[in-house]
C-alpha cells in the first residue's frame, strides 16, 4: 500500500470512538481538540518528500488522518521567510558563516558540542536546505488553500523572539541594527536577538504580523516567546534561572529615571516587570491589530521547570523570559496559552499546565503540551492527563514526527478527535 492509499483508508476507518485505557486502567472516551505545529523545512529533509503542493498536501493529509484539525504552520525559520515576504528574504541558502560552516575554531567545537555530525555530513545537510527554494514556492499559501479545503484551521506560527537560528539565518534587519539588540547584564550585545525596547524593532516586527493577517486567509496567529537565535549566546539565563538580557539602554535610561537606581544591580519582582514592559506593550499593538482582522492569539510561554540549551534553567515566565503573562491575560492580549514542553527539577507537563493556569489567573484557554506519542498507550495516558487538567486542546510537538506511524495509533487518534 502506498503512502496516499494508506491514509485514504485511515480516514475512511476512523469512525468509531473504541474505549482505550491509561496506565491506570481507566478508561478513556473523551474527545479533545487535536493539534500540532508544522514545519515545512523539517518536514522537506525527510528522504521521499515531494517539493511543492504535493509534499504541503501529504503532510496535511498526514495530519488529518490522526485528527489534528488546527495547524500552526511555521513562517519564520530564523530570521528568513517560509512564505512570500517584502521584508524577509526565503529560506534556503543559509549565510557564510553558520551552524553548518563554522568559520572559526572557537565556533567548529562549540557545533561540535551540539552535533555528532561530522563536516562532511553537516555540508551534506545543507545542501539540502540550499536546495529549498522558498523564493518561487509558498507553501503557506498552498497550506491555507488546501487545508481550509480539507476541513483543517492554519494558524501562522511566529518564533517572535527568532532573528536566527543556530546561527546563519539572520534576519537583514538584525544584520543592518545591531544596535537594536538584546544586551546581557553586563552590556555585551547579542549577536542577533532583537529588544522590543525600541520603538524600531517592535515596529518592524509589528509589519510582519500584518503582511501575514493581510495577505493570506489565516484561522489565529501562534506567537512563539520560547525559541531565540543565535545558540553562541547561550546561557541566556543566570544561574538562578533569570534572563540575562533586557538591559538595554532605553530601558536603562527609563529605569535611571525613575529610580535614580541602576537596573543591571536591580533584582527584585518590580524590576523584572518593569524590563518585561516592551513585551507586554507589543502584544497589546498585536492585540489591537489581529482584532481588526478578527484572529484569535495563542501564545506559547514557559513554567517554572524549563530549561534551555545545555539544561540552563529558565525561571519561569516573568523572571525567566520576561514575559507578563498575568497581565497579558487580565488585559484580553491573548486568547489561549501553552507551556513548553522541556522539563528540569522534576516538572512534567501537568505542572506546567497548571502553573500556566494560574499565571494567567484561569482567564485563558490553556492547552496541555504533549510530544507525538510512539503508541496508543503513550496516546491514552495523554488523553488521561488532559481530561484530568480538563484541558479542551491538546498540542504534539511536531507534526513531522507522525510520519509513519502506526495505523492503529493514527485511528485511535482521529477516534478522540474534535473541532
Amino acid at each position: 500500500m502506498n503512502r496516499r492509499a494508506f491514509i485514504k483508508s485511515t480516514v475512511a476507518t476512523a469512525v468509531v470512538a473504541p474505549t482505550i485505557f491509561s496506565a491506570k486502567g481507566e478508561p478513556v472516551t473523551d474527545r479533545f481538540i487535536l493539534s500540532a505545529p508544522l514545519t515545512h523545512s523539517d518536514w522537506m529533509l525527510k528522504a521521499g518528500m515531494a517539493w511543492g503542493p504535493e509534499g504541503v498536501r501529504h503532510m496535511l493529509d498526514t495530519c488529518k488522518a490522526c485528527g489534528w484539525t488546527r495547524i500552526y504552520w511555521r513562517v519564520f525559520d530564523g530570521g528568513r521567510a517560509l512564505y512570500k515576504s517584502k521584508y524577509l528574504k526565503p529560506m534556503g541558502k543559509w549565510d557564510a558563516d553558520s551552524f553548518w560552516s563554522p568559520q572559526s575554531s572557537a565556533d567548529t567545537t562549540l557545533v561540535e558540542h551540539y552535533t555528532h555530525m561530522n563536516a562532511d555530513q553537516r555540508r551534506a545537510l545543507r545542501a539540502k536546505f540550499d536546495a529549498l527554494d522558498y523564493e518561487h514556492f509558498d507553501p503557506l499559501a498552498e497550506a491555507v488553500r488546501y487545508g481550509h479545503k480539507i476541513g483543517l484551521k492554519i494558524h501562522a506560527w511566529l518564533s517572535i523572539n527568532e532573528d536566527d537560528h543556530g546561527w546563519g539565518l539572520q534576519s537583514e534587519f538584525s544584520k543592518q541594527h545591531p544596535e537594536f539588540r538584546w544586551q546581557h547584564r553586563d552590556g555585551r550585545p547579542y549577536h542577533s536577538q532583537l529588544s522590543f525596547a525600541f520603538p524600531e524593532v517592535r515596529k518592524y516586527k509589528l509589519s510582519l504580523i500584518r503582511e501575514l493577517a493581510d495577505n493570506y486567509k489565516l484561522d489565529g496567529f501562534f506567537l512563539d516567546w520560547v525559541r531565540t537565535g543565535d545558540v553562541r549566546d547561550n546561557p541566556q539565563n543566570d544561574k538562578t534561572g533569570a534572563a540575562d538580557y533586557g538591559f538595554e539602554a532605553p530601558l536603562r535610561a527609563a529605569y535611571r529615571a525613575q529610580t535614580n537606581k541602576e537596573l543591571q544591580a536591580a533584582t527584585d519582582d518590580a524590576a523584572f516587570l518593569f524590563r518585561a514592559q516592551p513585551q507586554t506593550l507589543f502584544m497589546r499593538e498585536v492585540s489591537k491589530l489581529l482584532q481588526k482582522h478578527h484572529l484569535p492569539i495563542s501564545v506559547m510561554v514557559s513554567h517554572p521547570w524549563h530549561y534551555r540549551g545545555e539544561l540552563d534553567k529558565i525561571d519561569g515566565n516573568l523572571r525567566g523570559l520576561l514575559l507578563d503573562v498575568t497581565t497579558w491575560a487580565k488585559e484580553g492580549l491573548m486568547d489561549s496559552a501553552v507551556a513548553a514542553g522541556y522539563y528540569r527539577d522534576g516538572g512534567d507537563a501537568e505542572k506546567a499546565w497548571h502553573a500556566l493556569r494560574q499565571d494567567t489567573g484561569a482567564k485563558v484557554d490553556v492547552w496541555l503540551y504533549q510530544w507525538v506519542p510512539k503508541s496508543v498507550g503513550e496516546f491514552s495516558d495523554q488523553l488521561a492527563m488532559a481530561k484530568q487538567v480538563r484541558a479542551s486542546q491538546i498540542l504534539f510537538w511536531e507534526a513531522d514526527y507522525i510520519e509513519g506511524a502506526a495505523k492503529d495509533l493514527t485511528q485511535t487518534m482521529a477516534a478522540h478527535s474534535r473541532v
